[in-house]
């Protein structure tokens, strides 16, 4: 009998506790971990991406590449996707413009702003 009234007054007081409850309040937490998530991953993750199509797009014949694999290299052509790049003296491979990792002399933008 005692525990009876017990369980039924534990009872009452969850439910009138979640019926009268902010439903925003709930989903504030999970909001504020996306912000945050936004805010440190996503968007420097995007920047990061857009920098790396811009050099991408502007790798042109004459710059010195370094590429996924690691091979370093000074562009001779530039075909489409396409670039042939010359490792050594009259060693030249075919590489993907996608597989470019960086320039290796990226101070050409600011040579090319000064002109």
């Amino acid at each position: 009998m005692l525990f009876d009234s017990i369980a039924h007054a534990m009872g009452s007081a969850g439910g009138a506790g979640a019926d009268g409850g902010n439903p925003i309040t709930a989903f504030l937490p999970l909001i504020l971990m996306f912000a945050i998530f936004y805010f440190l991953l996503i968007r420097p993750q995007q920047k990061k991406a857009k920098q790396h199509k811009e050099m991408l797009a502007g790798v042109r014949k004459g710059d010195r590449v370094i590429t996924a694999g690691g091979i370093e290299g000074a562009v001779l052509d530039v075909d489409g996707d396409t670039l042939t790049v010359e490792i050594a003296s009259g060693v030249s491979v075919k590489v993907n413009r996608n597989y470019v990792a960086g320039l290796m002399n990226p101070t050409r933008k600011a040579d090319k702003e000064e002109k």
